[in-house]
């Protein structure tokens, strides 16, 4: 390994663990705080925010970034320490990086088509790790002077070496310890936001007015039925930060019928991020037509509040035969098929409203005409609401 490529590969794994690291920041924000919106988030098709709550963005509900800034620590390590090898254990480590590339390719390929061809939106970080994965790659491929079928042999040399070295171990424990902190502890899908464990402050009070005060607001052409407030949300069912803002806010929306009894008004439009059904978005979620349609056909059965329920308790298991399923045996739908067609057109012109108002994820909430991107914490979604209460003309 000479100067020269050891340089470029330093510079790969330092820009794919930058990159990863990044990933992992937005995942953990649209985790713990679903109301943040990411600067990748350009458009409908070119959005990380999209791709990293698909289900291609874990794997084991560990985020795929996770993974990444792994392999690429990995990566750094193993070029940093090449500095004070001898020539030939520098030879033997383009061999290990050639071998932890192909493996990492081979993730990136499978990654890739899932993003352009399955999903059909573009990740800003996740094309950044593509390319430092392909580009390491190809340099320590071209640099491994000795036939692969031999690294075995040469690693055994190298871990007697490094068991030798007191150094070496203390860097290893560091980053196996690392990395399975990184996987054992970092937020899983429908983990409570740590904002909801606290109480707004008067200034953070103060900023969701302010919000509220000078927010536009849409017209949208949805009856109130006497309410104050008007909630109108477009929403996947089977989008993980949808099933969150559910159950997060099913009971501030409880707490306000009980106290003022039709004041406050949810209606739920359906938005599903699925081409099948919504011309607007890619296949982020296979079932989630299915389940708009499997909802609205319990409503009649006074089902559909209980369909809604365990849809979003169920998102992980959801498939359009398990939709279709739970339409039977909970939405007590016995004409799915005979009805779906008639059905999927009101699900349709529901998606045309969100279009026409500038829906361009889920959940996104119009409250009496101000529009909330994505999950607010409860606390500022409440406060929104009692804002609204109290300036209800």
């Amino acid at each position: 390994m000479t100067g020269r490529s050891r340089a470029w590969l330093l510079v790969l794994s330092v820009i794919g663990l930058a990159a990863s690291l990044a990933a992992a920041y937005v995942h953990y924000r649209l985790l713990r705080d679903p109301a943040y919106t990411s600067a990748c988030d350009i458009s409908a098709t070119v959005s990380c925010s999209q791709v990293y709550m698909s289900r291609f963005g874990t794997f084991a509900g560990v985020p795929i970034a996770i993974f990444g800034a792994i392999w690429f620590t990995a990566s750094l390590l193993l070029v940093a320490g090449s500095a004070w090898e001898p020539a030939a254990a520098r030879d033997n480590t383009a061999g290990y990086l050639f071998a932890l590339s192909t493996v990492g390719l081979s993730i990136v390929l499978y990654l890739g088509y899932a993003s352009f061809f399955v999903l059909k939106t573009l990740c800003i970080f996740c094309l950044v790790t593509y390319a430092s994965v392909i580009g390491i790659f190809l340099i320590s491929g071209a640099i491994t002077p000795f036939p692969m079928t031999t690294l075995p042999g040469r690693a055994a040399q190298d871990v007697r070496t490094w068991s030798a070295s007191p150094l070496a171990i203390a860097i290893t424990v560091l980053f196996l310890g690392g990395a399975a902190s990184a996987v054992a502890f970092f937020p899983r899908e429908g983990a409570p936001p740590e904002a909801s464990l606290a109480p707004l402050t008067a200034a953070q009070e103060s900023e969701v007015d302010r919000f509220m005060a000078s927010a536009p607001r849409a017209m949208l052409v949805v009856p109130n039925e006497g309410a104050k407030v008007l909630i109108v949300k477009f929403a996947d069912y089977q989008c993980p930060a949808c099933g969150q803002a559910y159950l997060a806010y099913k009971p501030i929306l409880a707490k306000y019928e009980a106290q003022q009894p039709g004041a406050v008004r949810m209606v739920m439009k359906d938005y599903p991020l699925n081409p099948n059904c919504n011309p607007n978005s890619g296949m982020l979620h296979p079932a989630a037509c299915d389940a708009a349609v499997a909802v609205r056909l319990a409503r009649p059965h006074n089902r559909g509040d209980a369909l809604e329920e365990y849809f979003y308790t169920h998102q992980k298991d959801m498939t359009p035969a398990s939709v279709r399923q739970a339409a039977v045996d909970i939405g007590q739908v016995k004409d799915f098929d005979a009805k779906y067609a008639p059905t999927l057109d009101l699900v349709k012109g529901d998606i045309a409203l969100g279009k026409q108002v500038g829906v361009r994820q889920t959940p996104t909430f119009f409250m009496n005409g101000v529009k909330i991107e994505g999950m607010w914490t409860p606390q500022y979604f409440d406060q929104a609401i009692a804002y609204e209460l109290k300036h209800a003309r």
